[in-house]
């Protein structure tokens, strides 16, 4: 106690510290054995640090700091397995350690708000802390996502994260945290990433009072709120939001405050009661009168863009309560009579909703080039007016529906059309997502639909849009089957007619049960000169050189992570928000064999699969493009970490991480050398083909170099771009 007293500088500015028994300090308790169990010294100017000797009160309970100007890295607690309180907000501490709450498994409740640490990733030693109650840290410099633990601890009542560095969706595990009764996530810097994705993750906290998730820039429809009957104060202003507000929250008879506002809602304006305070303002309503209805044409169009999951796109476009006046995809005839819905390149995801049928003067309709998947509704083919459907390049399935003869169907670009649904997943629901679940209107749903929806939507778009583009790449390759003529297949033409010259006419058939052709005709195919695009037998993973350079601003010098013997690897990010690496080979040095060697590498990453291995999401042979696309790892090399951490203004790596990133590159390098079903020898293992994830996880690299090992023991080389590093290089591997 000396020494902390010391460095609080309490023997100074405390009447009667520093000197004689501690237990008679003011602001110190002990127990009958003289051991201090408290120490409470609020707002008191104090203007030290707190010294590591803090750690050997082993007795400590509980540890109150705040309102002080208290500065300096905070020790690590290891040892206070005691500590129950720990409140030291308001002060001007610098640097909380990672190892911060190891160990603390007593620990009920932390207060660590407005200290100004250096920025800094949620704890991860907090998920020893399983009886903690409230965890409140607003404007701590709080950077990286939201761990999965926190759905897990099952006394957890307070989570307060405002004002951070907080980005990415919030996990889907969060939805178990049952127990929650307030909610911060609101506020999180502009001028860097913040939280996205859907709030369903909400509808499960039924003993939510005050939920703040404002200020983010969260999409998609609000959830059900039905089940939130003791919520009093709801905060969601300052977003993405879109969709209808459904009556379960306007009928929340538990509401006092809500604010709506600055987001892209839909529909009729609600009519809260009178006794809650609503704030609407800034909205894409019919009307600002509450209460009354939209034109039915309006609440049409909402029900097909549910299906859609009512992207922010759209509903952006979509304001007032004439539709024909509507600035995006909507067209009208004189009548006012909507004639067509052009929705391609949207980036929809999702499924065609039912509802589209609804629409009785549709005559056009464009869906083509998104990330749809599900099947194509019976009532569109039922719908009297229609002439012409394009939904080319999505993620369709199943059979297609009877359409009338003069109806021209595009179709092509849908790898797995014609085939059966996809098995259902680990959540008991296939992809097929239905129109109205996530509309947030009057239609319920349960809050385990939410869960999964807000879980898997996500993983559906990438994974579509690779299969989606996977199978365009190869049709261009390969000849296509031809014009396909039965009594429901409707000839398929170029899309925009002379503005795709590698455009492939083909039919797809729909009208048997089977789903088969009938009789074929030629192709034609407009193209002057064949591309060369390659495909290599690793699944559908191809993705299309211009999607890379769309996701990476055609490969511009502000999107480099970094540049190598092998070329330039730059950052991406697709329609979803998931970020990639994009991996770009120069030409130049993959020399005669590169397209070997490329192959090979993309054999030996479809085979290897582990937690601390960096997972290949998908590849580009096109032409002279040799390009890899990995998941995004944005803490970068450990070699940045360890020999350039004051170029890039990062702290130094402590000996208990270093300790866990060598733990991690050992399971990764185990998992090669004998756990995967074929053994591969990486011999380029070197700190900057260690990649560091947000929770500062290893992950494994760069397998431009590596031998196979057959089961006789005896090594042969696969063929590889690269010879090794010298320093680096196992010896009886090198040669």
């Amino acid at each position: 106690m000396q020494a902390v007293s010391k460095a609080l500088g309490a023997d100074k500015a405390l009447s009667g510290w520093g000197t004689g028994d501690p237990c008679s300090w003011d602001g110190v308790t002990c127990d009958s054995g003289g051991r201090v169990t408290a120490v409470q010294v609020k707002n008191k100017g104090l203007t030290g640090t707190l010294a590591p000797e803090v750690r050997n009160l082993t007795a400590l309970m509980r540890l109150e700091l705040f309102n002080n100007s208290l500065t300096g890295p905070l020790p690590p607690l290891a040892g206070l397995d005691s500590l129950q309180i720990l409140n030291i907000h308001d002060n001007g501490f610098t640097y909380i350690p990672d190892d911060f709450f190891k160990a603390l498994t007593a620990l009920k409740e932390v207060y660590l708000d407005h200290n100004p640490f250096a920025p800094w990733p949620f704890p991860a030693g907090l998920a020893d802390c399983v009886s903690l109650t409230n965890f409140s840290a607003n404007s701590v410099n709080m950077t990286g996502t939201l761990p999965d633990f926190l759905g897990s601890m099952p006394s957890l009542q307070q989570l307060n994260l405002a004002t951070n560095s907080l980005s990415g969706p919030v996990p889907p595990s969060l939805a178990a945290a049952t127990s929650l009764e307030v909610l911060w996530l609101n506020g999180q810097k502009k001028g860097s990433p913040r939280f996205n994705g859907s709030i369903s993750f909400v509808a499960n906290m039924t003993k939510l009072t005050e939920l703040w998730l404002h200020s983010n820039d969260f999409t998609g429809p609000l959830p059900d709120f039905s089940g939130l009957t003791s919520l009093s104060d709801l905060d969601l202003r300052d977003n993405q939001l879109t969709g209808p507000v459904p009556a379960s929250l306007v009928n929340l008879k538990s509401l006092k405050n809500v604010s709506l506002r600055n987001n892209l809602l839909q529909g009729p304006f609600p009519n809260f009661s009178s006794t809650v305070k609503a704030v609407m303002d800034g909205n894409e309503f019919c009307f600002e009168d509450a209460g009354k209805p939209c034109d039915p044409r309006v609440d049409l169009l909402l029900e097909v863009e549910a299906g859609f999951m009512y992207p922010a796109k759209l509903a952006a476009g979509w304001a007032g309560n004439d539709p024909c006046k509507y600035q995006l995809g909507v067209l009208c005839d004189s009548g006012k009579n909507i004639t067509s819905l052009n929705f391609a390149k949207m980036g929809l995801n999702g499924s065609i909703s039912p509802s589209i049928g609804k629409i009785a003067t549709l005559q056009m309709l464009f869906l083509s080039d998104n990330n749809i998947t599900g099947t194509v509704p019976k009532e569109l083919a039922e719908l009297p007016a229609l002439r012409k459907v394009d939904l080319s390049n999505n993620n369709l399935y199943g059979k297609l529906p009877e359409f009338r003869k003069n109806v021209e169907v595009i179709l092509d670009g849908n790898p797995n059309f014609g085939k059966p649904a996809p098995a259902p997943g680990p959540g008991g629901s296939s992809n097929d997502t239905k129109p109205g679940d996530e509309s947030g209107g009057s239609n319920k749903r349960s809050s385990s639909t939410g869960v999964i929806v807000g879980s898997v939507v996500g993983a559906v778009a990438v994974l579509g849009l690779i299969a989606a583009l996977g199978f365009y790449c190869y049709k261009r390759k390969q000849k296509p089957s031809g014009r396909v003529q039965s009594p429901h297949a409707m000839v398929i033409h170029p899309r925009h007619s002379g503005s795709d010259p590698d455009m492939v006419k083909i039919t797809v058939a729909g009208g048997n049960a089977n789903g088969g052709a009938a009789t074929s005709e030629p192709y034609s195919q407009a193209s002057s000169a064949p591309r060369d695009i390659h495909v290599v037998e690793a699944g559908n993973m191809v993705i299309s050189i211009q999607v890379l350079r769309n996701v990476t601003n055609n490969f511009s010098q502000e999107n480099i992570l970094g540049r190598g013997g092998f070329g330039t690897v730059y950052k991406g990010e697709l329609h979803d928000g998931t970020k990639i690496a994009v991996k770009r080979m120069e030409s130049g040095v993959m020399g005669n064999k590169g397209l070997n060697e490329f192959k090979s590498e993309i054999s030996v990453l479809t085979k290897v699969r582990h937690r601390n291995l960096v997972s290949l999401l998908g590849y580009c042979l096109d032409g002279n493009e040799r390009i890899l696309v990995y998941e995004y790892m944005p803490q970068g090399p450990v070699s940045q970490h360890l020999f350039e951490w004051k170029e890039h203004n990062l702290q130094p790596l402590e000996w208990k991480r270093r300790l866990s990133i060598a733990l991690d590159v050992a399971r990764g390098v185990e998992y090669l050398h004998s756990l995967a079903q074929q053994t591969f020898i990486h011999r380029d293992l070197k700190p900057s083909n260690i990649l560091l994830g947000d929770d500062m996880k290893a992950k494994v690299a760069d397998f431009g170099l590596v031998r196979l090992a057959p089961a006789d023991g005896k090594c042969v080389s696969v063929e590889t771009r690269l010879a090794g590093t010298f320093g680096y290089l196992a010896p009886e591997y090198a040669g």
